[in-house]
This record gives structure tokens, C-alpha cells and sequence, in this order.
């Protein structure tokens, strides 16, 4: 396990947005725009989707994951992860994509009641954390 470090915590607290990949059951990569955040008393990234969704599903059957995340002022400076999903919950989803939407958006999150599936938290473990700039 390797924590992010902290003169790029910053990341994780702005509106970032990571490229969060995973691996499509052919072997191919399935890369999409997510909000993240980071849990610090764990050291452990996290990313919000409805269950069922294609990046829930590929984490079920495969859980190695890479995301980056670009500083938005500032194209060169960068975190890059690769690990392992160690857990889907529901536990704590809606409360974690309320949070999420209150730092992109300046609200609750939407479009909870329209949604046809429940919000799961994916909790990742960095095994591998490059950064630059």
C-alpha cells in the first residue's frame, strides 16, 4: 500500500476530476470521468456510482483499478494511482455522493430519486502512486 502524498491531497478536495479505469471482461480497458475523493485516516480513494453501472460490474469480477487525477490550474501537475477496489458498500453511498455533489456542484446530488439502482462507494487501496509537479 502506498499513501498519496500529501502536497497532493489537494486534489482530492477540489473539483479534480480522476479518469477512473477498469478492465471490460474482454481484458480491455474501460476508462470513464468520475468525481473522487480520499480517505485519509485509511488512506484510501474513493469513487461514488449507482450499482449495476459498467465500472460496479467491471470492479466485481476484476478489482484492479488506475485513475489520475489532473490539476485543474495546472495540466502538468498530477496524481496517478493503480490498485485494488477492496470493497463495494451501500453503506454510507448516499451521504459520500451528497458530499461529493456539495464540492462539484454546491448542492445535494440531484438526481437520487430518478437513479434505478442504490449508490455504492468503491474503496480503493493505492498499491501504486505516481505523482509530477
Amino acid at each position: 500500500m502506498e499513501p498519496v502524498p500529501d502536497p497532493f491531497l489537494d486534489l482530492f478536495e477540489r473539483k479534480s476530476f480522476a479518469h477512473f479505469a477498469t478492465v471490460m471482461p474482454d481484458g480491455t480497458p474501460h476508462v470513464t470521468p468520475v468525481w473522487v475523493a480520499y480517505d485519509e485516516t485509511d488512506d484510501r480513494v474513493l469513487i461514488n456510482t449507482m450499482q449495476g453501472r459498467q465500472k460496479e460490474r467491471n470492479v466485481q469480477r476484476n478489482p484492479k483499478v488506475g485513475l489520475s487525477i489532473t490539476d485543474p490550474d495546472d495540466p502538468y501537475r498530477y496524481v496517478s494511482v493503480r490498485g485494488e477496489v477492496e470493497t463495494v458498500t451501500q453503506d454510507g453511498a448516499v451521504e459520500h455522493i451528497n458530499d461529493l455533489a456539495h464540492r462539484y456542484m454546491g448542492q445535494d446530488y440531484p438526481n437520487l430519486d430518478d437513479e434505478s439502482g442504490p449508490r455504492v462507494v468503491l474503496r480503493i487501496r493505492p498499491d501504486r502512486v505516481v505523482t509530477s509537479g
